[in-house]
């Protein structure tokens, strides 16, 4: 990937965090920033690394390009509510990605009910699940804002939006399972089988059963995913090929242990007497956080890079600082400016570290 590109994302990725801290500096502002927060690096950032990835170029197809300026433009339209144009591009974008998977999958994902690698599996179920995610925000617009035919307190946009985080993680779990060894052990086969589906059935279900309010059922999905997130990262620590892209995926499963501790965690408050979404948002501020800036920028950023390794940087160094900030920095700054100042100056010299040190094939491309 060329500098340029590069600093396109990176552009993009630290305005994504800046718009999360936005509200301390203005806090009458009549909209969210929380979507361009979520948008700007989920979909903008993360579908269009997906779509690259998936082609294989060195360089941003038309395809890809027209995708960025249609999602930056999407976020734009759904952040001032002007929701009519955001649906149509929403298609627009569904159309694009589905162009893209059919041309390197298939249209029915068959490969799913076959013995194929895994990291094909989690590759295309990205791709889809970007594209159905496209189509059910717009339907849920068209359901909220002008047909009003369903009325469920869960069935808002902003919880939809927050599922564009799906794709991200999906097309990391792909690289961790093409970054193990070919083995001949049937248990380890099975086991991969198993992470390919409990992951994939398991946030579908855990989606319906936040829209419907059953808590008691989330916290046995998230169990089953917790439990299946530790199985896959036993599996890679056990046959991952010893790369240093390892390092930060093996990071990146932490932080992903960790979303599923404060999901786990956050459901178990709801049940107390004392529950508010006000007095415990902070916790959400963490496992948002941990997701986003944490899980979904390992994989990303090995995107990025992916014909670089091995870059020249000090992997536990630059790993510890990343935890530092996403951990500390980054949710305390939700409340306090410094701490947030602090937490967008971190995060630009991990990304400078990420993004721009020299590899071992890189050249100077602009």
């Amino acid at each position: 990937m060329s500098i340029r590109i590069r600093l396109l994302f990176t552009v993009l990725m630290i305005i994504a965090l800046f718009f999360g801290f936005l509200h301390l500096f203005v806090p009458d502002f009549p909209y969210s920033f929380e979507r361009l927060h979520v948008f700007l690096f989920n979909l903008c950032c993360g579908g269009t690394l997906i779509l690259f990835y998936t082609e294989q170029e060195e360089t941003l197809s038309r395809k890809v390009i027209l995708f960025l300026v249609a999602a930056v433009c999407y976020a734009l339209f759904a952040f001032f509510h002007l929701y009519i144009p955001a649906m149509v591009l929403s298609l627009i974008l569904a159309g694009i990605v589905e162009t893209i998977r059919i041309e390197h999958f298939s249209f029915f994902p068959v490969g799913f009910f076959r013995k194929d690698d895994v990291s094909l599996k989690f590759h295309q179920a990205s791709l889809l699940c970007l594209s159905m995610g496209l189509i059910i925000s717009c339907l849920v617009i068209l359901n909220n804002e002008y047909l009003k035919i369903i009325s469920m307190p869960k069935l808002q946009l902003d919880t939809f939006f927050l599922g564009f985080s799906f794709p991200v993680s999906l097309i990391t779990m792909s690289l961790i399972f093409s970054l193990m060894e070919k083995d001949n052990y049937r248990m380890f086969s099975l086991m991969k089988e198993i992470g390919f589906w409990n992951v994939n059935l398991g946030v579908i279900i855990f989606f319906l059963l936040i829209i419907f309010e059953k808590l008691l059922p989330q916290v046995f999905i998230t169990g089953v995913l917790f439990f299946t997130v530790f199985m896959i990262f036993v599996l890679y620590r056990k046959i991952g090929r010893k790369l240093q892209q390892k390092n930060f995926l093996t990071s990146g499963m932490i932080f992903l242990l960790v979303t599923a501790v404060t999901g786990i965690l956050y459901i178990f408050l709801q049940f107390t007497s004392d529950y508010s979404p006000v007095k415990y948002k902070w916790l959400l501020r963490v496992h948002a956080f941990a997701a986003l800036y944490g899980w979904n920028l390992c994989g990303l950023s090995i995107i990025c890079r992916y014909h670089d390794f091995p870059i020249r940087l000090h992997s536990t160094s630059i790993i510890l600082l990343h935890w530092i900030t996403v951990m500390v920095f980054a949710p305390f700054g939700n409340y306090y400016r410094p701490l947030a100042v602090l937490a967008t100056v971190c995060y630009m010299y991990i990304l400078y570290i990420l993004l721009f040190s020299k590899g071992a094939t890189s050249r100077a491309t602009i």
